[in-house]
């Protein structure tokens, strides 16, 4: 009888482990993860066809949520998820209503997705030694991180190597700067868990970023794509999509974080990439990527920063197309020229001021938090008078100017050159330009050049969006 028993409990064991074996998540569900509160999620795996897959969340078992597999043994179930908090797990139970998987520590909160190339790569650890900055990061149970490895595939895959960890000194060192203070002032404001998933990579153009449906449903686009100069990283169309943004796409997400376009601005070098490409690139990859997550989730993003190491005005334009992205409904830009130390150097510090600012975007558009004014101060318009250019700008109160005087602006007549422009405050508020060398102007400029670090502020210290009033 006791042979007969331990060898019932072998087979049953065995069975177990077949199941477990023959049961998968995808990385991005497993123990630590955030998912989004207050909401329906997809949880997604793959098991045998034959099975019934039923999902049990701890913090409300009597909602139990059965799927069925597909014939490519591909199952989906939609979830209802609590209000922030946690910790809890989620139970998955396969053939025979056998438990063939556990995540413990699953929280729920806000979740980001942080991307884009070397500026929002740059580690939380590098900034520290670059700017000697007081903000060393610090544990917090709240704060998690999913980082997606460098990767790309000519075909969308789906899944990617990669784990859920709970934030401490080590792995918020480790992990995107930008993508840990914007986490951190998020969990700070909310009060709830904030989940960042960083998929980034340094030195990569925005195409191989983009989905391959961006690319069909406008087919000039593939031109464009071409045009990107062979460099160290990835340039094919979509090859990072592929690898790096579909294994993810299923997951909910509150909204996007990008910061990338000097790789663009860089490889326009001797091509005939037009100055109007990266505007159209960029719009199509927000809306590709909206598509492919099936939300319409806000896009905030991080305007290039000055830099000497441009050609001609490609920085200066590339910016501009970045301006130009706003109309894309639920996006919204920071200005960081003021941040740049020093115009030789692509990777300005200040990333945790960049990331307050994007968060200051999020509080306020998001999150209704309306005592935050994240608005940087824009051009509104333009008035010539005899020999003066006079710029009115709409801002939250009157500019302010740093240093002995107002840096950058440029002024041009029917000629069409461009000259330095004194440049005066008056009591309303507006601007008076004035160049000696232009005795009709026609057209004025505010550090649209590759390097201009803007000086006039808003009572926010925020500074002004670079501009121009031509279209020469």
């Amino acid at each position: 009888m006791r042979k007969l028993l331990f060898f019932l409990l072998i087979i049953t064991a065995i069975q177990v482990n077949a199941q477990t074996d023959e049961f998968h998540l995808p990385s991005v569900i497993s123990d630590h993860a955030v998912f989004q509160q207050s909401s329906e999620v997809k949880l997604w795996g793959w098991s045998p066809s034959v099975w019934t897959v039923k999902v049990v969340g701890s913090w409300n078992p009597s909602d139990t949520v059965y799927a069925i597999p597909g014939r490519d043994c591909n199952w989906e179930a939609m979830i209802k998820t609590p209000k922030a908090g946690g910790p809890y797990s989620i139970r998955f139970y396969g053939y025979q209503n056998k438990l063939v998987r556990e995540i413990d520590d699953v929280v729920f909160g806000e979740v980001w997705l942080c991307s884009g190339q070397s500026n929002m790569e740059f580690k939380t650890q590098w900034n520290i030694a670059n700017t000697k900055s007081t903000l060393i990061p610090r544990s917090n149970k709240e704060i998690r991180f999913f980082h997606v490895p460098d990767a790309y595939n000519n075909y969308p895959q789906k899944d990617c190597v990669g784990e859920w960890q709970v934030c401490d000194e080590k792995t918020a060192a480790d992990f995107s700067c930008v993508g840990y203070y914007f986490g951190r002032k998020l969990n700070e404001e909310l009060n709830v868990p904030v989940g960042m998933i960083g998929s980034y990579w340094g030195g990569t153009a925005i195409q191989p970023w983009m989905p391959k449906e961006s690319f069909r449903k406008d087919t000039s686009l593939n031109t464009v794509a071409e045009r990107i100069l062979p460099k160290w990283t990835p340039v094919a169309q979509s090859v990072m999509f592929n690898a790096m943004i579909n294994p993810v796409a299923k997951y909910k997400i509150a909204g996007v974080l990008w910061y990338q376009g000097e790789a663009n601005a860089v490889d326009r070098k001797g091509s005939t990439e037009k100055s109007d490409d990266y505007g159209r690139l960029f719009s199509s990859m927000i809306y590709g990527w909206r598509e492919a997550f099936h939300t319409d989730f806000p896009f905030y993003f991080v305007q290039i920063a000055p830099w000497n190491g441009y050609e001609n005005l490609d920085g200066a334009l590339l910016r501009e197309q970045q301006n130009l992205t706003l109309s894309v409904p639920r996006t919204g830009m920071v200005v960081v020229g003021d941040l740049v130390q020093d115009v030789k150097n692509l990777h300005p510090g200040g990333k945790q001021e960049i990331a307050n600012r994007l968060a200051n975007v999020a509080l306020k558009e998001q999150y209704g938090k309306g005592d935050i004014q994240p608005y940087f101060p824009r051009f509104a318009n333009l008035k010539i008078n005899g020999n003066k250019a006079i710029v009115t700008v709409a801002s939250i109160g009157k500019l302010s100017y740093t240093e002995k005087g107002i840096k950058n602006f440029q002024i041009a007549g029917e000629n069409r050159i461009f000259y330095p422009a004194k440049a005066s405050l008056v009591k309303d508020g507006s601007i008076v330009l004035i160049a000696k060398e232009v005795k009709n102007p026609v057209a004025v400029r505010y550090c649209f050049t590759n390097d201009g670090v803007p000086n006039l502020f808003d009572v926010n210290k925020l500074p002004l969006v670079p501009f121009r009033t031509d279209n020469w």
